[in-house]
């Protein structure tokens, strides 16, 4: 029987790193490879009914031990990591008692994680840290949340003195690239609601994300001979660079916090002849997200209108929305979450997820689906890192809300 940290580090030696770029379904093949090792596992421990689909959804039941009907809970997390960074041998490095002050994770490349950047770390001390080598990601985000379901599930077997009503288990693939929920079978999972395991530091507890749209833009130029250009040539690269400059430079990333939105240019390919941007749109507001769609498509008109119509191209499509227009009808079960953690001295940490997450196009479709902490800090880097206490405690947080409804009911 595997405590929740030995599972992680199993976890974390698989290489799921997803990508964008795919066409398939799961986008890499080493997601399957760590979904075939969740099945025998999941089978091993006991749960029943136990299936991989063909696009690499794992669900599981953990069946009832009580007469009475109580609600179906579901548990989520996501096989993949982030395309971001490097998941190939993970190396992760154990940290005892934490005493505070900078922690080399690789001495021959100078990567060094200190409280200086991340003054987090300050709220770690005594505790045992798991760290990358300085080389890669680490993959709590989110293969902790698959060891804190597990292990929590593996607890609930070997102790059936615990009463409870019928859980269900989901692992899904792609969640990194946007995709986590478009083979999710809501129907076959069958529960009334859902938690994410997916969140970052210890109580973090998210019913709140943006509404998130995407955008190509290509833009057409004309090349000529320089010497010859005037009245003839066209810059693409000009007309992207004054697209970008009118949209409000206060409203990017690295400019807003808590429940501001933005616009976030990800990608530039420019020649004269074309350019092509990718932008981002994210805002909390369902109507200020409707209003900042108008701007960029106002835009485009606007330089259509002044360099030609078929200048500017553009293809934007909504992504997700916010869970809160779901969940505002459903928030037993955030505060739920909640009480679990109040009762296990745990800070609840309740906050807007600026980005996005498998819940919220769950709870779309059908499952009401906020996210809990699944414990790790500095996500989708070489500076990632998670405690073992944060670990253990998301598994008590899992036993402690399947108590609480098994109270209420």
């Amino acid at each position: 029987m595997l405590n929740v940290t030995e599972r992680f580090l199993k976890y974390v030696k698989y290489d799921t790193k997803s990508d964008e770029e795919s066409l398939t379904i799961p986008s890499t093949p080493g997601q399957l490879v760590l979904a075939n090792l969740l099945v025998d596992e999941l089978n091993e421990i006991g749960m029943q009914g136990v299936s991989l689909s063909e696009y690499g959804y794992i669900i599981a039941t953990l069946p009832s031990n009580i007469d009475k009907k109580i609600p179906t809970i579901g548990f989520i997390s996501h096989m993949d990591t982030s395309p971001d960074m490097s998941g190939t041998n993970v190396n992760p490095i154990i940290v005892e008692n934490y005493l505070g002050g900078d922690l080399v994770l690789n001495k021959e490349n100078n990567i060094v994680l200190s409280p200086k950047l991340f003054p987090e770390l300050n709220s770690y001390l005594g505790k045992t840290l798991i760290t990358t080598d300085g080389t890669t990601l680490l993959g709590a985000d989110d293969k902790a949340g698959i060891a804190e379901i597990v292990t929590a599930m593996e607890f609930l077997l070997t102790h059936p003195e615990i009463k409870h009503g019928v859980i269900r288990v989901g692992f899904t693939p792609d969640e990194e690239v946007g995709r986590g929920a478009d083979k999710f079978d809501v129907e076959k999972f069958n529960a009334d609601f859902a938690y994410t395991m997916d969140g970052g530091p210890l109580g973090e507890l998210e019913c709140e994300n943006f509404n998130a749209a995407g955008f190509k833009l290509k833009i057409n130029g004309r090349n000529v001979h320089p010497g010859s250009a005037k009245g003839k040539m066209v810059n693409s690269i000009f007309i992207a660079t004054e697209f970008v400059t009118s949209l409000p430079e206060n409203e990017t990333p690295s400019t807003t916090e808590g429940y501001e939105g933005f616009y976030h240019l990800s990608d530039f390919n420019g020649e004269v002849e074309t350019t092509t941007l990718q932008y981002k749109i994210r805002d909390f507001d369902k109507s200020n997200f409707e209003k900042r769609k108008a701007t960029v498509e106002a835009l485009v008109k606007n330089l259509n209108s002044k360099y030609g119509e078929g200048t500017v191209e553009l293809n934007m499509k909504d992504e997700y929305y916010n869970m809160l227009e779901v969940l505002k009808d459903n928030m037993h079960i955030t505060d739920t979450a909640r009480d679990a953690m109040l009762e296990l001295g745990i800070e609840p940490l309740i906050k807007p997820i600026r980005g996005g997450t498998d819940g919220s196009r769950l709870s779309f479709m059908g499952l009401p689906t906020p996210n809990i902490f699944a414990g790790g800090e500095n996500f989708h880097g070489k500076y990632e890192f998670v405690s073992t206490y944060n670990l253990e405690k998301a598994v008590e947080v899992i036993l402690k809300i399947i108590e609480l409804y098994t109270k209420k009911y």
